[in-house]
């Protein structure tokens, strides 16, 4: 990969769309920051550039859609030590790349869950193309993340005994069950049931049913 001509101060915050995927880059190599920004630019993404993985920790996360293009090797804190210290961001995916690939270093970063693994010298459409392929992944996960917060919201709205009544809802038991279960009538039961599917916003058995499972309700054994 080739650097720019002349010599660049690094952006850390080109002016762009608050909506515009940040597209974070962190190689000690500055030749190879620069180029990748003036790709990352041109495709109309926002870079970001670091040195080093302890800078890039130092930065706070974005909301929006991101990805991390990552080198292996890197001072002190290595890339696949780095993506150990943020494998809890699965809005950010990583695209790794690295002058020298092994066939295990690759194993490990792939089931650590990187992207992507590129050996260098690779091509500009290759890297671009893994760009646009995690920053969909991103935004993907960005709306997972938003409706399980929402959902986790609907289910903080029930009562106690709603939520009861709706675990044992989804764990397959029939009216007359929860209420001797619960030792209520079936009528009350048939009531709870009710605002349980109004207040998570659902319409069907099946629809409860997959929300449950999403918010990883625990089901109630029954004979």
């Amino acid at each position: 990969m080739s650097s720019p001509g002349e010599a660049r101060t690094e952006s850390r915050a080109p002016v762009v769309s608050h909506d515009t995927p940040v597209v974070f880059v962190v190689d000690d190599d500055v030749s190879v920051r620069e180029s990748l920004e003036l790709l990352i630019l041109s495709a109309g993404w926002q870079p970001e550039t670091f040195s080093s993985a302890e800078d890039f920790l130092a930065r706070s996360r974005v909301d929006g859609p991101s990805c991390l293009v990552l080198d292996v090797t890197l001072p002190n804190l290595n890339g696949l030590d780095l993506q150990k210290r943020i494998v809890d961001r699965a809005d950010m995916p990583i695209i790794f790349i690295t002058g020298y690939g092994d066939v295990p270093t690759t194993v490990q970063a792939m089931k650590a869950g990187a992207v992507e693994f590129l050996t260098k010298p690779f091509g500009y459409d290759v890297l671009q193309n893994a760009i646009g392929q995690a920053i969909e992944r991103s935004r993907t996960a960005l709306t997972h993340q938003a409706e399980l917060r929402g959902l986790r919201d609907c289910h903080a709205s029930l009562t106690p005994r709603e939520r009861e009544t709706m675990a044992l809802v989804v764990s397959g038991l029939l009216n007359k069950q929860i209420a001797a279960k619960l030792g209520i009538s079936e009528i009350t039961v048939k009531a709870h049931r009710g605002r349980v599917m109004r207040k998570m916003q659902v319409d069907s058995l099946a629809e409860l049913v997959r929300v449950a499972t999403a918010l990883d309700v625990p089901l109630v054994a029954h004979p």
